[in-house]
Order: structure tokens, then sequence, then C-alpha cells
């Protein structure tokens, strides 16, 4: 089945410099190894799937997997659905804030200056950061352990853990080995800069070092911390991809009553309808084979290997220089079409 899909990119004003989400702008009715399975496909730091949502002030609901699991809130994720949402016609029920229900919960996404922003979610882990810690992540950055300025759990649903270097040349500097947590690294700019600060993301995939190329997740829980140690004052740009060849610009800002505020530009840089499960044969109710809702799949498809039943197709045959028709039962192993052929008869119209 082809559903419409968008990849969005998220953090930039200029298309291919922010970092790209692919957006399926309905993903009802998938299964999760098949919404897991399209998202290592993309092979994009994360794919988003568009539900229905199941709280009924919410405008829409979204599910987000990186190419190896699903999260419950990514931030730019959540601004490149919001922008591909609306693109597509989507209509929210408040003219000022537009409602995402995911499984970290609703997040408030509202129109700015700057483009989309999105409301910074509560953290799931905060605190100072063990020495042990600090010494292992030191070692996996590959820098010495007194340039650690300082250390923060900073887990808002990916699972960060930040640490502060004397600058952003420092930050620029970095070449991580091989890491095995998320960690998110910041430095300030010299005062008078474009951008406040320079940030890096790196994460582990598939045991090799990846390095995001704009955060929204991390950016915003560095926002918080930043801000309550006296570091930074809101509003400030945030600057990160540089060391990939990137020019994102992360915009904070915050409201009287302290809520922070992430956003930046959004750009649609293509648009398609890839087909998003795998194909099957999908049966009538009362035809062989048909079993409702299978273990693998939407009711009513028998996804590829599974043994038909014996069925009865319509084949052409020659026969003393004629060409005719005629029914003969068979499995699918002796079936010539077996592509379309549908138990009991007849083929599938696709």
């Amino acid at each position: 089945m082809r559903r419409p899909f968008r990849q969005v990119d998220v953090f930039t004003s200029t298309a291919f410099a922010g970092n790209p989400v692919g957006v399926v702008l309905d993903g009802t009715g998938i299964d999760d190894a098949e919404l897991q399975r399209f998202a290592s496909w993309t092979n994009l730091s994360e794919t988003t799937f568009v539900l229905d949502p199941v709280d009924p002030t919410a405008d829409y609901g979204v599910r987000i997997f990186t190419p190896t699991r699903e999260l419950p809130f990514a931030g730019h994720p959540t601004l490149g659905t919001c922008h591909a949402w609306l693109d597509a016609g989507g209509e929210p029920r408040s003219a000022d804030v537009i409602l995402q229900e995911c499984p970290a919960g609703l997040i408030r996404i509202r129109r700015t200056a700057d483009g989309l922003a999105f409301a910074a979610p509560p953290l799931i882990r905060s605190g100072p950061v063990d020495e042990p810690v600090l010494r292992r992540i030191a070692g996996v950055l590959r820098i010495g352990r007194d340039e650690i300025l300082d250390g923060q759990w900073v887990d808002n649903g990916p699972g960060w853990v930040a640490v502060v270097l004397a600058d952003a040349a420092a930050v620029l500097a970095v070449r991580p080995g091989p890491i095995d947590m998320e960690i998110g690294v910041v430095g300030a700019h010299p005062d008078g800069s474009d951008c406040a600060y320079e940030v890096r993301a790196f994460f582990p995939k598939d045991g090799a070092t990846v390095e995001d190329p704009v955060t929204g997740s991390l950016n915003a829980s560095l926002a918080g911390w930043l801000i309550d140690t006296g570091r930074a004052r809101p509003p400030y740009v945030a600057s990160q991809g540089t060391a990939l060849g990137r020019a994102g610009r992360v915009h904070i800002s915050t409201d009287a009553d302290g809520t922070i505020w992430v956003g930046g530009g959004t750009i649609t840089c293509l648009t398609g309808e890839p087909p998003t499960c795998s194909p099957g044969l999908r049966l009538r109710p009362g035809r062989p084979g048909w079993t409702g809702q299978n273990s693998d799949g939407p009711a009513g498809v028998l996804r590829p290997g599974t043994v038909r039943p014996e069925c009865r197709h319509r084949r052409r045959r020659s026969s003393g220089g004629r060409r005719r028709g005629r029914r003969s039962r068979h499995t699918p192993g002796t079936c010539r079409r077996p592509r379309r052929c549908r138990p009991g008869g007849g083929s599938v119209r696709r």
C-alpha cells in the first residue's frame, strides 16, 4: 500500500543544510515491525508516522522511529512532522497552538517569526553526572577529563547526557571514538557572534558512532540547563552541524512562565508515495486462506512465504494452434502467476 510521504529539512531556511526527517502522513494499520522496517530502510536519523490521536484535544498523533528503535520524543521530527501535516492540509483546533500527541505526552507547537517551535518537554532524568561517567565520556570523546567544565543528565526521551567544553572551537575539535551512549557537547561562541553556542550530538548505531546534524531534543534540554546555571540568557541561537558541513540554527526563547520554546525553519525537500508495507496477498472474507487479523500484518494480508491453500486460476494454454483458457487446480508452486494468484480462483486486482 502506498502512503503520502514527505522528507523535510529542519532547523534551516536553506534546503539540505539542516536535519532531514521522513514523514509518513498515514501510519494507520501498519504493525510495529513494519514501522521499524521502513524507518530502517530510510536510514534517516528519524522517521515518523502520523496517526489519529487518542487524546481528543490533540490535533494529530505521531510515532517516532530511528533505524533501530522507537523514541518517545524527538525535537526535529516533531517540527518536521508538524510542517508536513500542515502542508498536507492539516487544520489545528486552535489558531495559536498545534497539539501533537506522542508517547512522551502532548507537545505544544506554535508558529513564530523563526519558524515552527515546540515547547520543551519535561526531563526524564536530570542532575549532575558521576565522576566515573565523566571520565568515561572524556575517554570516548578522546579529550582530557580536565577539558570537561561541567556535566549534566539532560534526558527528555532519547537518553542525553551533556558536557560543557571551554568554547565552540573546543567543541568543533572533538573527534570521538566508539561510543555506547547519547552524548551532547556544547561550548560558547565568542561574544558578538551570530550564534551563542556550538552544539554537537553523538549516538551509537550498529556499533558505530554517528553525529546528528541538528538535534531539537538535545537543544531543548541543554537550554534548560544553560539558563538555570546562568550560562545563557534567552533568546539565543545555537548552531549545530558545522562539523558535518551543515548550517543548522536552533532558536531558543522563553515565555514569562519559564516555558522554553525550541524553533527553526522547515522545508519540504522530497515528496512521494513509497510502499510502506511488505507486498502481500489481500484476501476477501470467506475465501480460503482468510484469517482476519494474522500475527504478522494487517487484517486479510497473507505475507510472502506463507503457504497458500490450493488455488484455482485461469491459465492460457495453446492447443492445436489455438489459444484457449481453462481452469485447473494447482498449488502455489505450480501456479504460473503466483504473485497474482488468489486462493479459490481468479486474479487479485492491484
